[in-house]
C-alpha cells in the first residue's frame, strides 16, 4: 500500500477500494502514516467527497479500529438517538429515561459541547457526582441493572476517528459530509445499539444552516447505518431559536427535570415525544410512531420516566436530591434582566450567536482546558411568534463574570428581533428520513 497514490487517487476524484480504505485508515491508527499524509487526505475526501460504499467502508474501519460493544445480553432492541446538535438541545436528558421507562433499553455514549452547542455530558456531570466516565463492564452494568446508560467516548471506542477529528479541527476539513457521518456513526455504532434515530437540525443555530445540507447530512447517515445492518430513521428538526427556554448546563438540567414531572414545554416535548415514538417504534414495543409518543407521553404523565432519570442519575453517582429539590443548587452571582425596547412580536433570534454569548458567560469552552461553570446560561421568555410589551421581560442572564453582564445584556438584546406584525413560528419537525428517501413529517 502506497499512501502517497491513495491521496493521489482521492485528489483526482478517483474510488478507493474497500482494501485501500482499509490499509490506509489501519497503517494510520498503528502510526505507520504520519499526521501531514493523512491531512491531505482528509482534504482530499473534503473536495471530493465519497461514494456510498466508500462512506460505509469508511466508517466500518473507524469502527473496528477499537472496541466494539456487545450488548447481545440484554434482552430487547437496544436503540439510540443522535443529535447532531444545537443550542438548549436538552432532548436526551427527557428521551432517554423515558424510552427506557417504556421498555426499550437505551446505551448513549454522548459528547461535550462543541462550538456554540451544549454538550450533553456537561450537563449531566452539572449533577453533583454524576459519573459519565465508566468503563466498558460499568457501562454494560448499568443497562443491565436500569435499561439505560450514558457515558462519554473512552480511549477504546473508534480510536481511529478520535485521533482524526483532532485533525480535522485544525485543518479546516470538520464541514464534510462523508466525514461526519463517518465519525458519527462509527461511534454509535460501537455502543452496542440495534437501532438508532438521527435528530439532524436546521437552521441558524444548526451547524448545517442549510435544509438541502442537513437533508444531505440526514441521508448519509440513515444510508450508512442500515448499509451496517442497524435499522436507522431521521428527522430533520428545526434550530432557529433556542430549544425549550433554558440554555446552560445546569439550567437545562432543571427545565429537564420539569419536563419529566409533566411540565409542557411545547418545542422541546414536541420534538422529543417524536423522536421518543420513533425509538419505541424501532424497538418494537410500538406498532407505529404514532403508538410510540403516546406511550411516551403516558410514561412523564404516570412519573415513571422522572423515577428512571433518578434511578439512573443514583446508579452513576449523581446525588438524586438535586433532582427532587433543583433549588438547593447555588445560584449564579450575578442575574439581570433583559428588557423589550419596544411592543411587537418576537420575529427571530440570532441562535448561534445566543450559543456563543452562553459561553463567554462561563456555560461552555472557549479553550479546551477551560473549566464550565454549570450555573451559567441563559433563560429566554418568548418564542418566535410571541406577543411582547415594551418593558416586558425578554430573557435573564446568570454569570459569575461581574465584568461581562452589562456587554452581554446588551448583545443579547441585539439577537433577539422584534417586529410590528406577529410571524408565524417555523415548524419543529420538518421532514423524514429514512431507506426510501426524505418526505415531509405532518407535524
Amino acid at each position: 500500500m502506497n499512501p502517497v497514490e491513495l491521496i493521489r487517487k482521492k485528489r483526482n476524484g478517483g474510488t478507493l477500494s474497500q482494501d485501500e480504505l482499509h490499509a490506509f485508515i489501519t497503517e494510520y491508527v498503528r502510526g505507520r502514516i504520519p499526521d501531514y499524509q493523512m491531512s491531505a487526505f482528509l482534504m482530499a475526501v473534503y473536495f471530493n467527497g465519497m461514494t456510498m460504499e466508500e462512506r460505509a467502508t469508511f466508517t466500518d474501519v473507524m469502527l473496528r479500529s477499537g472496541d466494539v460493544v456487545d450488548l447481545s445480553m440484554i434482552p430487547g432492541v437496544k436503540v439510540d438517538k443522535h443529535s447532531t446538535g444545537g443550542v438548549g438541545d436538552k432532548v436526551s436528558l427527557i428521551l432517554a429515561p423515558m424510552v427506557a421507562a417504556c421498555g426499550v433499553p437505551v446505551p448513549m455514549i454522548s459528547g461535550r459541547g462543541l462550538g456554540h452547542t451544549g454538550g450533553t455530558l456537561d450537563k449531566l456531570e452539572s449533577i453533583p457526582g454524576f459519573r459519565t466516565n465508566l468503563t466498558i463492564d460499568e457501562y454494560k452494568r448499568v443497562i443491565a441493572e436500569t435499561g439505560l446508560v450514558l457515558i462519554g467516548q473512552t480511549d477504546d471506542i473508534a480510536p481511529a476517528d478520535k485521533r482524526m477529528y483532532s485533525l480535522r479541527d485544525v485543518t479546516a476539513t470538520v464541514e464534510s459530509i462523508p466525514l461526519i457521518a463517518g465519525s458519527i456513526m462509527s461511534k454509535k455504532l460501537a455502543e452496542g445499539i440495534d437501532a438508532l434515530v438521527l435528530d439532524v437540525k436546521t437552521g441558524n443555530g444548526a451547524f448545517m444552516q442549510k435544509y438541502d445540507d442537513s437533508v444531505a447530512l440526514a441521508d448519509a447517515l440513515v444510508s450508512i447505518g442500515n448499509a451496517m445492518g442497524k435499522e436507522t430513521v431521521g428527522f430533520i428538526t428545526d434550530m432557529n431559536q433556542p430549544l425549550g427556554f433554558m440554555i446552560g448546563n445546569w439550567l437545562e438540567v432543571v427545565e429537564s427535570i420539569e419536563c419529566l414531572q409533566g411540565k409542557y414545554v411545547r418545542d422541546l416535548m414536541d420534538v422529543t415525544y417524536v423522536l421518543g415514538g420513533a425509538m419505541l417504534w424501532l424497538g418494537k414495543k410500538a406498532v407505529s410512531i404514532d403508538e410510540g409518543i403516546e406511550q411516551c407521553k403516558s410514561a412523564i404523565a404516570s412519573g415513571k420516566a422522572m423515577d428512571k432519570f433518578c434511578e439512573l442519575t443514583e446508579r452513576q453517582g449523581g446525588d438524586v436530591s438535586y433532582l427532587t429539590n433543583p433549588s438547593r443548587y447555588p445560584s449564579a452571582e450575578n442575574g439581570i434582566g433583559v428588557l423589550s425596547e419596544k411592543s411587537g412580536y418576537v420575529a427571530g433570534y440570532s441562535t448561534m450567536e445566543i450559543g456563543l454569548l452562553a459561553i463567554e458567560l462561563g456555560a461552555g469552552r472557549l479553550k479546551v482546558d477551560d473549566v464550565i461553570d454549570p450555573k451559567a446560561g441563559i433563560i429566554i421568555t418568548k418564542k418566535i411568534g410571541d406577543e411582547v410589551k415594551a418593558g416586558e421581560l425578554l430573557a435573564t442572564i446568570f454569570t459569575d463574570k461581574s465584568g461581562v453582564v452589562q456587554l452581554a445584556s446588551d448583545r443579547l438584546k441585539a439577537l433577539i428581533q422584534i417586529a410590528d406584525r406577529r410571524v408565524e413560528p417555523p415548524p419543529l419537525v420538518v421532514s423524514y428520513v429514512d431507506a426510501h428517501g426524505v418526505r415531509p413529517w405532518r407535524m
